[in-house]
Order: C-alpha cells, then sequence, then structure tokens
C-alpha cells in the first residue's frame, strides 16, 4: 500500500508531516513509503535521511499524487490538487472542513476519503493523535516567549544590589491545552500568573501550576462532551469582560487562547479595556487566525494600541518547527499504526470505528462524518 507524503507548499509553513523515524515506524509495518523531494528541508531533513530508513523519493508531485493509495499532509491541499489523487484515495491532514466548504465538496466529487485530524473525538484512546492538543502545547510555549520578548521588562523577581524588581504579571485567558502550557511557561520564567476560564472546573488545574483563578460570576456555564468551552450568551460576554478588565489593566502581559471550533473566536478583549492596560504591556492574541480575541489584532503584525502592544502573529506552533513536526509525525504515525492491518499490511479503513466517525468527512463519494452533516444542516 503506497504511502504519499507531501511537501507544504503554504507561505511561510515550516513544519512538515513526517520525520525519518517515523517513516521508519510506517516501513516496517509494511507500508511503501514515498516522499516528495525535498520534504524536510525546512526542518534540517535531506531525502538521504528518508532513504535510509526506506522511503523512496519522487520529485514529481502531480505523479506522487496521482500513484498513493493514501495521502498525508500537515496543512490542507490546495483544492486544484484534490482532482488529481485517484478515486478512493485516503487523505489524512489538517482540513478545517466547516470553513472550507468547497474543498469538502471537491473531496466528495472525486470520491477520496477524507480524514480531518482535527476532528478526532476527545478521548483516551485518540491521546496519542491528537494534532490539536500537540501543536496547542507548542504554541502555548511560544505564546510567553514573545509576550516576554515583546516586554520591555524582566519576568522574574531579581535582588540585586541596586534594588529588588517585582516579577512581571501574566494574565490567561483560556485554560485550555494552550493555556495551561502558557501558565507553566510563565511560572518557569518566574512570572507572578492569573488564569481565568468560563469553566470553573478547570481552577484545580491553574492552582496546580502555581497560578492565581480569578473568579468571575457568569451564571450557568459548562463545557462539551469533548471539553470545549460552551458558547456564552451576550450577557455573559459583558459580564466576563468587565471582571477581566481589573486583572488586564494591572497585567504586564495578557495572552488570549479562547477559541470556539468550527466559529469565530470570541472577542474578549476590546479597546476600553485596552485603554486601561499600563503603557508598554503585551497582548498576545493566540486566536488571531479566526478572527481574533482581541479588538484590533492584525494577523501576522505588532501593532500599538493604546500604548500596548498587541500581537497578531500567526501560527505559534510554526515558530519551532522541529519540535512542531516530530510532534505532529508522530500523532500522524500513531494513527497509520492504530488501523493498520499487520498481517495484510494495508491500511483498514474501520467505518464502525468512534474515531473514524468522527474524523472521516468524506467517503465514497458522500459526506460521512455524522457529527459534521448534523452541525452543517444548522
Amino acid at each position: 500500500m503506497k504511502i504519499a507524503v507531501m511537501k507544504e507548499t503554504f507561505e511561510g509553513e515550516m513544519r512538515i508531516p513526517l520525520i525519518p523515524p517515523t517513516v521508519d515506524k510506517l516501513v516496517k509495518l509494511g507500508a511503501e513509503v514515498e516522499i516528495e523531494a525535498g520534504l524536510g528541508a525546512t526542518c534540517r531533513y535531506g531525502d538521504a535521511d528518508y532513504e535510509k530508513v526506506g522511503a523512496k523519493v519522487n520529485p514529481d508531485r502531480k505523479g506522487l499524487l496521482q500513484s498513493a493509495d493514501i495521502v498525508l499532509r500537515l496543512r490542507k491541499p490546495p483544492i486544484e490538487e484534490v482532482g488529481l489523487m485517484q478515486k478512493g484515495c485516503i487523505h489524512i491532514s489538517y482540513l478545517d472542513p466547516f470553513n472550507e466548504l468547497e474543498l469538502v465538496e471537491k473531496m466528495q466529487e472525486c470520491s477520496i476519503s477524507c480524514v480531518s485530524l482535527e476532528m478526532l473525538p476527545r478521548s483516551t484512546v485518540a491521546q496519542k493523535m491528537d494534532v490539536l492538543s500537540s501543536q496547542a502545547n507548542l504554541g502555548g510555549y511560544m505564546a510567553v516567549v514573545i509576550g516576554a520578548e515583546q516586554l520591555d521588562k524582566i519576568l522574574p523577581m531579581m535582588t540585586t544590589p541596586a534594588g529588588t524588581i517585582k516579577p512581571a504579571r501574566v494574565f490567561i485567558i483560556g485554560v485550555g491545552v494552550a493555556g495551561l502550557q502558557a501558565i507553566a511557561t510563565a511560572r518557569r520564567l518566574g512570572a507572578r500568573v492569573e488564569a481565568f476560564d468560563t469553566r470553573p472546573v478547570v481552577e484545580e488545574q491553574v492552582k496546580s501550576l502555581g497560578a492565581k483563578f480569578v473568579k468571575i460570576d457568569l451564571g450557568e456555564t459548562g463545557q462539551t462532551k469533548d471539553g470545549y468551552a460552551v458558547q456564552l450568551t451576550p450577557e455573559q460576554v459583558q459580564k466576563q469582560k468587565d471582571g477581566m478588565a481589573k486583572a488586564c489593566s494591572q497585567a504586564d502581559i495578557v495572552i488570549t487562547t479562547a477559541q470556539l471550533f468550527g466559529r469565530p473566536a470570541p472577542r474578549i478583549v476590546d479597546r476600553p479595556m485596552i485603554a486601561q492596560m499600563q503603557p508598554g504591556s503585551v497582548i498576545v492574541d493566540m486566536a488571531v487566525e479566526t478572527g481574533g480575541n482581541v479588538e484590533g489584532s492584525e494577523v501576522g503584525k505588532v501593532v500599538e494600541i493604546e500604548a500596548v502592544k498587541v500581537v497578531g502573529y500567526a501560527n505559534l506552533p510554526g515558530f519551532v518547527p522541529l519540535t512542531a513536526s516530530q510532534m505532529y509525525s508522530s500523532n500522524l504515525g500513531n494513527f497509520i499504526d492504530h488501523f493498520w492491518d499487520k498481517e495484510e499490511k494495508v491500511f483498514d479503513l474501520k467505518l464502525e470505528d468512534d474515531l473514524i466517525k468522527g474524523a472521516l468527512i468524506t467517503h465514497d463519494g458522500d459526506l460521512f462524518s455524522e457529527m459534521y452533516k448534523s452541525i452543517m444542516k444548522k
């Protein structure tokens, strides 16, 4: 069974879908792995590194797509390449299916079995394949590093002959995977950390990392079965803003991580809140690519609003592409391994498996995921 691994074409993307150790694992399973020439260059892996572990190197991108049984990528495919894949091909990558309706329709039209890795359910079995969590971990880490770089003071308390320097204050909004990693990173760097989330259940996790949980009475809130925060009412959003304004005004760095699956990110920090912050403080908007949590943030830019730096860098995991690629590659390898028939040496797309039920968007010329279909009908 031939697995084709494609080089990323998205401008500025340095991450790669598969590294040589994972290729070695797939080859040992019995897969025929063929990579596009130059696949690993951005992470300092040469074609020879892949050949050493049994992969073939092919410079013909079109031919590679046309001959593959399985296509692996990191980002969603260019729509013009979908028609190059053979009918029944299995395509596995990020897909962003709720915002890529034309792409999903094309996959359907060409009878491609398309797996959207961000749609994998949150379960114990899926943890080792959870690309969202692995990349969010790195995003949370980088948000703190970038915030510290933009700040004009140090993070830790420091006692010197010239006097004692107080620790910087970091306020993190949203305590998912990215938020927890941001808390841990800021604490390791010596900052005083506060955090807020609409889910009171995460308070213990915040405290366990040495941070203070900011309590705001929003009334009834909660989380989905997959651990995501539910969308707030307009009244709750206003209460949240009022409650967070004080924490923001005292913070040197504010990091916003709030995102809603398949929908635009909620606007959390507005200009009046920014105006109350200290001059020279920094906001890192981790949700800038999905609409932004911060009013005035711009994708790929650092803008100054009311003497506050608002950082809107996209693709934060891409700032550490080697580590990000190692983690994504491991997730992808674990996904293939989970569905690999060791005796027949083929990828078995088990349609009754809960992971496939959640992540398989199109199959056999039709939409497959019931969750996707139900959401799209609304």
